[in-house]
């Protein structure tokens, strides 16, 4: 099975001035894709690893056989990240949540304002390269939880809705240092509205189990 590297179906500039185009271009077309394509010659090579859905197989890592499982853990892993963020980042709108994702986002943190906190909160608490994450556990609820280097929340039983790569590719050009800035920017292209059907999709699937 080869996996499919996702465009973007907007112009690499259309994030500015959060995310300048050129982090945006290398991201996408090159950390991105070299991932994926990294990820089918994995695949092509161990094919009993591609007998099951990709994240069925990150969700039990512990059953990938030990001589390629830090190298599929890597690389898948990066794929799914990746493909979500692509999913829920769009040109700003500078809109929240509503609906039911901002009621379930109001009961489970006091507030939108205060789940952004503790989101930042998690996202500057990650040392080194990871991902901050808003998800969904296995009865429903909503969990902000943080994963290093490429690693899944549905190797953790989570369900991601929402994911912040902290990778200095993602950043580093245009903030330099100052990942607490990025991480301020950032809530300006996310894209609540595909945020939301992801919300109401994991609600409806079966959730991942560690």
């Amino acid at each position: 099975m080869a996996y499919q590297f996702p465009q973007i179906l907007y112009s690499y500039d259309r994030l500015e001035p959060f995310i300048d185009a050129k982090t945006l271009e290398l991201h996408h077309l090159g950390q991105h894709q070299h991932y994926t394509e990294r990820l089918n010659d994995l695949m092509e090579r161990f094919s009993a690893l591609a007998t099951k859905p990709l994240e069925e197989t990150v969700a039990d890592i512990r059953t990938v056989p030990q001589r390629v499982r830090q190298e599929f853990r890597n690389l898948a892993g990066a794929h799914l990240n990746h493909s979500l963020l692509w999913r829920v980042i769009g040109p700003p709108k500078d809109q929240g949540p509503s609906g039911g994702l901002l009621t379930a986002i109001t009961a489970r943190f006091k507030g939108f304002d205060r789940f952004r906190n503790a989101f930042e909160q998690v996202a500057l608490e990650r040392f080194g390269s990871g991902w901050a994450w808003l998800c969904l556990d296995h009865h429903g609820v909503l969990e902000i939880a943080s994963t290093p280097n490429e690693d899944s929340p549905i190797m953790l039983g989570l369900n991601p809705i929402l994911g912040l790569d902290l990778w200095e590719h993602a950043y580093y050009l245009q903030y330099h240092r100052a990942r607490h800035a990025y991480v301020h920017a950032w809530w300006h292209v996310v894209d609540w509205g595909q945020v939301d059907q992801l919300y109401h999709l994991r609600r409806e699937s079966v959730p991942f189990r560690s």
